[in-house]
C-alpha cells in the first residue's frame, strides 16, 4: 500500500557504471537488495545503497504518517532506473601545445519501492478491462 521514491542528482557516477549495479537490484526485495549492494565491488554501489536505504526510510515515514503498519520485508523494487546528469568538461594538456578535453559525467538515479499490493494492483486493473 506504500510506494515511496528516493532520488539522487549529479552524483559523480558515470551513467554506464551506475546501471550496472542497478541492473543488479531490479525487481527484487530491498532489503535482499541491501545486501547485495553491501558486498558488490562496484564503486557505484556505495551511493545506490544509500539511495536503497534512503527509500525505506521514506517508505517507513510514508507509513507512520498514514498510520499504516509497514513491514521491510515487503517492501520491492519496483523501477529503479539512472539518467545520465550534467558533464563537466575538462581540459589536460598534451604535447606541443594542445589540449585534451576530459568530459566528467554525472548520473541521476531514481529507485521506487512498493509494497506487493501496490505492485499487484495495476495489474489486477489491466485484467478486468479484458
Amino acid at each position: 500500500m506504500v510506494e515511496s521514491i528516493a532520488r539522487v542528482r549529479h552524483i559523480r557516477v558515470t551513467p554506464m557504471k551506475a546501471r550496472r549495479v542497478v541492473n543488479l537490484i531490479r525487481g527484487r526485495q530491498a532489503v535482499e537488495a541491501l545486501a547485495i549492494l553491501k558486498f558488490a565491488p562496484q564503486g557505484a554501489s556505495e551511493p545506490v545503497y544509500k539511495l536503497v536505504a534512503s527509500a525505506i526510510a521514506n517508505a517507513r515515514v510514508k507509513a507512520d504518517a498514514s498510520n499504516s503498519y509497514l513491514d521491510e520485508q515487503d517492501l520491492f523494487i519496483t523501477k529503479a532506473f539512472v539518467d545520465q546528469g550534467a558533464t563537466l568538461k575538462r581540459f589536460q594538456p598534451r604535447a606541443q601545445g594542445r589540449a585534451f578535453q576530459i568530459l566528467k559525467r554525472t548520473s541521476h538515479i531514481t529507485i521506487v519501492l512498493a509494497t506487493p499490493d501496490d505492485v499487484d494492483a495495476p495489474a489486477a486493473s489491466k485484467k478486468v478491462s479484458k
